[in-house]
């Protein structure tokens, strides 16, 4: 695979960057896709290689006309605002988009894997078992994961038509923390914000729980670390993956509590933790618990124990610290 490029969307973005890093660590040339800006002013990507950049308005022409002999196309470019609403941007940035990616890896017959996302499973009221026939069931709780939804059965439609590239994977992403992150703003992981609150004030302000069976605080997430979202996309190019769509978390749910007092254990601080009110926009969409079923991909062949969120925090916070 090192002897051909990569094509990676999203790559300056944050699971991107990691991604982009992995390559410049195994030698593997790329092609990286994104807003030629976010090349340059993202402080967390200072040192990396992205090799060819390609903006991303013209990956279309770039694909048309000098595109051949990928390796493979790892498509993580996406709008990943859960909070977005303009159902047009959604729809042209998070399906078409993928659509079209889809269609010439098909045609060109490159390997394909791509970011889905846990927000497909809405309140969690079906489960949060990655078996594909349950699919069509779930009901997101936000344009976002809707959108995710639609290209995850569309993939699965084209699958069925006999329209899919040689070997092809989805994986659901639970929520993703790690270093590269700062740029999200307000979407970047909790494990940032209790960081920059407890070096700023020393205490976390967490969301008070709006359900009587859940204490403030014991909103539950399944927290995976960058680095083995990197080594679960590197699995799915290098076995190859058939194909499939899979969840990608680390199968453990942990609550903020266990998050903030992670976050004070890296940093060597004693636990503060007070609890506000959630915006009242959020309510009506929040999911109170994650936890992904991790049997496909560990059928598929994957057997790396993934990392502990107390161990992650260390890794993450020593990171923050050290390029501060």
């Amino acid at each position: 695979m090192a002897a051909r490029a990569l094509l990676v969307t999203g790559a300056a973005g944050f699971i991107g960057a990691r991604f982009v890093e992995s390559c410049n660590r195994r030698g593997v040339p790329l092609v990286s896709v994104d807003r030629l800006a976010s090349f340059v002013d993202r402080p967390e990507h200072r040192g990396l290689d992205f090799g060819a950049r390609v903006d991303v308005d013209g990956l279309d022409g770039w694909l048309a006309a000098e595109a051949p002999g990928l390796a493979g196309i790892v498509h993580l470019g996406a709008c990943t605002d859960t909070t977005e609403m303009d159902l047009d941007h959604l729809r042209r940035v998070n399906l078409e988009y993928s659509q079209r990616l889809w269609r010439w890896a098909s045609a060109h017959r490159v390997p394909f894997v791509y970011a889905s996302s846990a927000a497909t499973y809405g309140d969690g009221a079906n489960g949060y078992d990655d078996d594909e026939a349950s699919i069509p069931k779930l009901r997101p709780l936000n344009p976002y994961g809707e959108s995710k939804q639609r290209f995850d059965l569309w993939a699965l439609g084209e699958e069925g038509a006999g329209r899919t590239p040689p070997a092809w994977s989805g994986f659901k992403f639970f929520n993703v923390y790690g270093f590269g992150e700062r740029h999200k703003g307000k979407m970047a992981s909790v494990i940032l914000h209790a960081y920059d609150q407890i070096r700023a004030d020393g205490e976390v302000r967490l969301f008070k729980s709006y359900r009587p069976d859940v204490a403030d605080g014991e909103q539950r997430r399944d927290f995976v670390h960058v680095e083995d979202v990197v080594a679960v996309l590197w699995f799915a190019l290098e076995r190859p993956l058939a194909r499939g769509i899979f969840n990608l978390g680390s199968g453990a749910s942990r609550s903020f509590l266990d998050l903030a007092r992670a976050t004070f254990a890296a940093l060597g601080v004693p636990p503060r933790i007070r609890f506000i009110e959630m915006p009242e926009s959020l309510r009506a969409r929040y999911q109170y618990a994650t936890e992904a079923r991790m049997d496909r991909v560990r059928g598929a062949g994957w057997t790396t124990p993934f990392t502990t969120l107390e161990e992650g925090a260390r890794r993450y916070v020593a990171r923050l610290l050290a390029e501060a």
